[in-house]
């Protein structure tokens, strides 16, 4: 078997791998590479390497793509399924069509399933298979969810998510199988640390592949759908049309409070990404706490307006490029600026703070306890006698809690606190932010936590 110089470009945030494969020439093939495209260049220049190739498994619902960015200002050529109908240049391929890379060859598998257009890329040493880029069809330990097209194809998209599977389980044992979704992704895969894999192990270990028929597959992929953010919706179109290509690096101009104010008072919305004990101890009333972290890009799709402009309070330590980039991939070009000297600029300029309060376990007592974890992890175990509201569903339902005092809590403290900030917005009042999750309340308490729903 044939070795191929393969880099993986991870996005530990969404969970997601894009690919990197020297040609061997001075050129290079990446693979679903997101409008985000620091991880890449540093790969390529590091290597001297030319991006002459972009492939695209599938019309990507949960990030922008790179790839029209690289055909505009490379020169790339941008390699995708013809049924995804995109409507900037590229380069349309069905099923068994080949692409001469020099040397290498890539083959478009017709894989739908995760979307009705969705390609793999065989990767051919001569005739020989070495590795298979597999997007949101096999991914390591399961398959990618199919309910993002429309809810009235789910069960259809499911079942071709079968035949999917088994075709690409048709190839030799020792194919390497490199999806673009994994764990941290919620394009459905289970929580790990492999990212990467070969036909020959998920054929013995990956559930799905050995599910006893298709009803069985479809039961087990189905009920294994979670939420997801709502910008998923609307970023499919946007690729198929194509991302904007940007002329210059996005940035985060510096706003002076009274132009926030102002822009406040209008429906902007403050975004505010400081970690969880400084908004605790101070924050604008009404802003929205969503910690810059990894998983900073998905939770500012879930938690905040992509129509309205956006106000950043961040730290001095907190890089605003990395701001700007983590909203930038998932289609948020609605940032404004930020706030020009953080928050003691806000309170110099005479303006109100507020504070919420951080608790311990051994602090809780008897108050009423909200948990805003996913709904698998609620069920994995939870504080008996806790009520549960998803924190991406909480803005529609803050007016249906009781207003009473309350803790709010999640795995580690981030979830909760933009949780209770959200009530703060509809109006709710003493509430605290449990530091730590079940795990902590239950060594705190000596009592053990409840399961299911």
């Amino acid at each position: 078997m044939a070795t191929v110089d393969l880099v993986p470009l991870v996005d530990e945030g969404l969970g997601n791998s894009a690919y990197l494969v020297d040609l061997g020439d001075g050129r290079a093939l990446v693979v679903d590479v997101s409008l985000d495209l620091r991880a890449a260049w540093r790969a390529v220049r590091r290597r001297g390497l030319r991006p002459a190739f972009a492939a695209d498994t599938h019309l990507h619902a949960d990030f922008l793509s790179g790839a029209r960015q690289l055909a505009a200002t490379e020169g790339t050529r941008v390699l995708a399924s013809a049924a995804g109908h995109r409507e900037f240049a590229h380069t349309g391929l069905h099923d068994e069509d080949e692409v001469d890379l020099g040397g290498l060859r890539l083959r478009a598998l017709a894989t739908p399933g995760h979307t009705h257009e969705h390609l793999s890329f065989l990767l051919l040493d001569g005739d020989a298979p070495v590795g298979v880029f597999t997007g949101g069809s096999l991914l390591v330990g399961a398959a990618a969810r199919t309910d993002l097209v429309s809810p009235d194809r789910t069960e259809a998209l499911a079942r071709q998510q079968y035949a999917s599977l088994r075709r690409l389980a048709s190839l030799p044992d020792e194919v390497a199988v490199w999806p673009t979704h994994g764990a941290g992704s919620f394009c459905s895969a289970p929580p790990g640390t492999r990212r990467t894999s070969t036909i020959g192990q998920e054929k013995e270990t990956n559930p799905l592949l050995r599910a006893g028929d298709e009803d069985a597959f479809v039961s087990a992929l189905t009920g294994s759908l979670g939420s997801f953010p709502p910008y998923f919706l609307r970023l499919a179109e946007v690729n198929r049309r194509g991302p904007a290509v940007l002329g210059t690096d996005p940035g985060l101009p510096p706003l002076a409070a009274d132009t926030v104010r102002s822009l406040l008072t209008e429906g902007a919305r403050l975004i505010d990404v400081r970690p969880v004990p400084e908004f605790a101890a101070g924050h604008i009333p009404g802003a929205v706490s969503i910690p810059l972290r990894p998983a900073f890009a998905s939770w500012l799709g879930w938690l905040a307006p992509h129509d309205r402009p956006l106000v950043i309070l961040r730290n001095t330590e907190q890089d605003p490029g990395e701001i700007v980039w983590q909203a930038t991939k998932i289609g948020y070009d609605n940032l404004a600026g930020e706030l020009a000297g953080g928050l003691a600029a806000w309170t110099a300029a005479g303006e109100p703070t507020t504070g919420t309060r951080l608790v311990r376990a051994d602090q809780i007592g008897d108050r009423p306890v909200l948990d805003t974890r996913q709904a698998a992890e609620f069920a994995a175990g939870h504080v008996p006698g806790a009520a549960h509201v998803e924190l991406g569903a909480l803005a529609d339902r803050a007016g249906d809690l009781p207003r009473e005092p309350l803790v709010v809590m999640c795995g580690h403290g981030e979830r909760a606190m933009g949780a209770a900030s959200l009530l703060e917005r509809a109006g709710h009042r003493d509430l605290a932010v449990l530091e730590g999750g079940p795990g902590d309340w239950a060594r705190s308490t000596g009592r053990s936590l409840e399961s299911g729903v």
